[in-house]
């Protein structure tokens, strides 16, 4: 005989299939490209510090399965007198499932806070090759994925920002 009491039951749950929220499914490299034509003369120390171009894209897309892919590009680019230092290009996706999200809602959900799930694994990637590649680790800042959404919805509709 023990003194335990049976495991109390699962409580029944009416919202089965209608969860609100995120679900990462899955994370994944879609491409990945690193470039350092100059090397190893780009690798010298001294002279100025090169110029760096940042690119950041992002991309959402229903599936037949009701999942959502989302996909987020970062790109940089260091040119040091005009010629290129390094290219690094990545790629990165997700499978998500989002749950309880009005229509209205589901775009931001998609290019603002699926972007802020991926962008750490992205981040983590360039500042690796580029290490690998001889130099620092390039860490890119946090991006205010919201601002980016903002502007580039306001660049679609054909509105300017910050201009009176």
């Amino acid at each position: 005989m023990t003194d335990t009491t049976a495991a109390p039951t699962a409580p029944q749950d009416d919202t089965a299939g209608t969860e609100t929220g995120i679900r990462i499914i899955a994370q994944f490299v879609r491409d990945f490209s690193f470039e350092s034509p100059h090397a190893p003369d780009s690798l010298r120390a001294g002279g100025p510090p090169p110029a760096i171009d940042m690119g950041v894209e992002m991309n959402a897309r229903g599936r037949t399965d009701g999942l959502f892919e989302v996909d987020l590009k970062l790109s940089a680019r260091a040119t040091r007198d005009e010629q290129p230092v390094f290219h690094v290009e990545v790629l990165y996706g997700g499978l998500f499932h989002i749950g309880g999200v009005s229509e209205a809602d589901l775009e931001p959900v998609l290019l603002i806070e699926c972007p802020r799930f991926l962008f750490p694994f992205a981040r983590r990637l360039i500042a690796d090759v580029t290490s690998e590649g001889g130099f620092p680790p390039f860490l890119i800042d946090p991006i205010d994925f919201a601002g980016v959404y903002a502007a580039r919805k306001a660049q679609a509709e054909g509105v300017v920002i910050g201009n009176a």
